[in-house]
């Protein structure tokens, strides 16, 4: 089985993906926000602003999928620098108190549009 998920509370999916996919009834895979609002205006405040921006992003699509950040059991944050990890870090963990996710964080070449990051999650209902 396999089914998409959309929000309208976060930005439309500009390039061929779905902001989230549920599979076999029971994972749900999102797709990697940016900092953009639901809107589709791009965030390019700091660090801490686009990160805000990404994690309210992953708020909606998680609960258009009927879950919480308290379902994520994994994730994957791409940085342009890893000079923001820290701050990254931070606000990111706001949303994990207790039992966090597993999770990878990588710097890259380039995100889209520019961005100094993207965060995808994989969660289980």
């Amino acid at each position: 089985m396999r089914e998409v998920i959309s929000s309208p509370n976060a930005p439309a999916a500009i390039g061929p993906y779905s902001q989230a996919v549920r599979a076999t009834g029971t994972f749900v895979f999102l797709s990697g926000q940016i900092p953009l609002t639901p809107c589709g205006e791009l965030v390019q405040g700091s660090i801490a602003e686009q990160c805000e921006q990404v994690m309210a992003n992953l708020d909606a699509v998680l609960k258009a999928s009927g879950l919480g950040f308290h379902n994520v059991v994994k994730s994957t944050i791409l940085l342009s620098s890893m000079d923001h990890f820290a701050t990254v870090n931070e606000i990111y963990g706001r949303a994990f108190p207790e039992n966090p996710p597993a999770r990878a964080t990588f710097a890259v070449a380039g995100l889209p549009r520019g961005v100094d990051i993207e965060i995808e999650m994989v969660a289980v209902a």
